[in-house]
């Protein structure tokens, strides 16, 4: 049996895409990328812990994280051109 040959193909290199800010844009993403067929990982980022004692939960200033795989980055970066609440490459 022949060894497989993996070194074209892209496995687990996962990359920060971006954060969005607020519920609607991330909805909005989520479906533009589910539409154009790209995997994608959200995590919801913590609030403070003052935030979370003194204040109510405004989804409008919710912000997530979104993880895409490294070989679909240029085309998402394509998608995402001109959204508002979208921050690529942020840390």
């Amino acid at each position: 049996m022949a060894a497989l040959n993996f070194n074209a193909l892209f496995f687990n290199h996962e990359i920060l895409f971006c954060k969005v800010y607020g519920m609607e844009s991330k909805d909005k993403l989520e479906k533009l990328l589910v539409t154009n067929r790209i995997s994608f990982f959200i995590e919801w980022q913590e609030r403070r812990l003052w935030e979370r004692l003194f204040r109510e939960v405004r989804p409008e200033k919710s912000v997530f994280t979104i993880r895409i795989n490294e070989a679909d980055s240029t085309l998402a970066k394509d998608l995402v051109e001109g959204m508002d609440s979208v921050k690529l490459g942020v840390v």
